[in-house]
């Protein structure tokens, strides 16, 4: 591809000479500030087990455009003796409130060592900025009184990473995932037997309190993400994206609002690379020229006796970023889903980004009819920098045509 294709990218975070590395995005869009905040983790090494703490940078948008401030520690996201991690922000409309969850784990606690030990490490915390990200709380955890008892069955857990999302009902929600302890012998776990599963933590009161809903029991899932579906007949749906290890995505729908995710599949539209990765999902619903062509379509095809009720049923769009190479992480691609209620609607991916890349998140910008994207990208590797694309709906449509 010429490289006129790929829109301009900022680089927000990069790698130091020290070997200092910033990984984990995470975005938020504040409309009534025209604010994006982004987010990362500030690492020694790339490594997991080597997270220090978070930071932050603050983009004001302005006729299309994001003018990004410098970096930031988040200093009040810190709980003694843990490192921070995956940060999850979400925007609460009424109160005008960004909450900003993250993960907190034992220091020198891997992984690995809780799923085998069966010994949960981590805590469920977060700090609120009602000033557009300029100043924040100091640290609440959650892990009690949400998660509760529950915790003895889970190995570890962490949320998103990425964005979080308000219903139109108000309702926030935080996706995350937890290792299960499906079975245990003389009181210890048998680690092929702890599995990943995604859930999500709400909030129906403006985040004063803060529960445990759905579980994508059906399947092996881990890292996350939510979009809400507006449907025709005035009702609106939760779909799920979710990373897995068997080379292709997880999605999952709710028709309570989270409360239960009972529709859950694999999609083979959308592949994974070994492992898997960490990818986004945004919904929006589409200009009204785009609406329009879409409900010709739509009319044809009743004319024709091509009826489709499902894709009839459903207003919003989706879009998703992730790497598109099923072998390894690699060139970042964008994927549109006219019809997100029917299986494998998803388009040929629109490149963003050619070579290395890994974990990334998404954003609609309201009120500019655009989008972006913070992801982790390198020459040569995917952890040498974490980059902003911002695109528009008539860019990422072109882009799809050249597919």
């Amino acid at each position: 591809m010429d490289s006129a294709e790929f829109p301009d990218k900022t680089t927000l975070f990069r790698q130091e000479p020290s070997g200092v590395t910033y990984r984990i995005p995470a975005l938020v869009y504040i409309h009534p500030a025209q604010t994006i905040l982004a987010f990362a983790e500030k690492r020694s090494t790339s490594k997991d087990v080597d997270a220090e703490y978070l930071v932050m940078r603050r983009g004001l948008v302005a006729n299309g455009s994001t003018q990004w401030q410098s970096m930031v520690p988040m200093t009040t996201a810190v709980l003694p003796g843990y490192r921070t991690m995956n940060p999850c922000p979400v925007y609460e409309r009424e109160s005008q409130t960004v909450f900003l969850f993250f993960t907190c784990v034992r220091l020198h606690y891997t992984e690995g060592h809780q799923i085998l030990s069966g010994k949960n490490a981590a805590r469920l915390c977060f700090i609120t900025s009602k000033d557009n990200g300029t100043t924040w709380s100091q640290l609440t955890d959650l892990t009690r009184s949400v998660i509760g008892h529950d915790i003895v069955d889970w190995a570890t857990f962490a949320v998103g990473p990425g964005h979080g999302i308000q219903l139109h009902c108000g309702r926030l929600i935080i996706p995350a995932y937890a290792y299960f302890i499906h079975r245990s012998c003389f009181s210890l776990p048998v680690p092929c037997f702890t599995k990943p599963h995604s859930l999500i933590f709400y909030s129906d009161d403006g985040g004063r309190s803060w529960h445990k809903g759905g579980v994508i029991q059906k399947l092996v899932t881990g890292e996350c993400e939510v979009a809400e579906l507006a449907c025709s007949d005035g009702t609106c749906q939760l779909y799920c994206s979710a990373r897995t290890g068997k080379r292709c995505r997880a999605e999952a729908i709710s028709q309570d609002s989270g409360g239960d995710f009972r529709e859950s599949y694999m999609c083979k539209a959308l592949c994974e690379p070994p492992h898997g990765c960490q990818g986004s999902i945004v919904g929006f619903l589409p200009p009204d020229e785009y609406q329009e062509e879409e409900n010709s379509i739509q009319q044809e095809e009743e004319r024709c006796g091509k009826e489709n009720f499902i894709r009839k049923s459903t207003l919003s769009w989706l879009i998703y970023s992730h790497p598109t190479s099923k072998k390894k992480r690699v060139d970042l691609g964008v994927y549109l889903n006219k019809s997100p209620l029917t299986h494998g609607g998803w388009t040929h991916p629109w490149i963003i980004n050619k070579g290395p890349s890994a974990y990334s998140d998404l954003v609609t910008i309201e009120g500019y009819g655009g989008f972006g994207c913070l992801f982790e990208c390198g020459i040569h590797n995917a952890y040498e920098q974490i980059a902003f694309r911002q695109f528009s709906m008539e860019e990422l449509m072109c882009g799809l045509l050249r597919c």
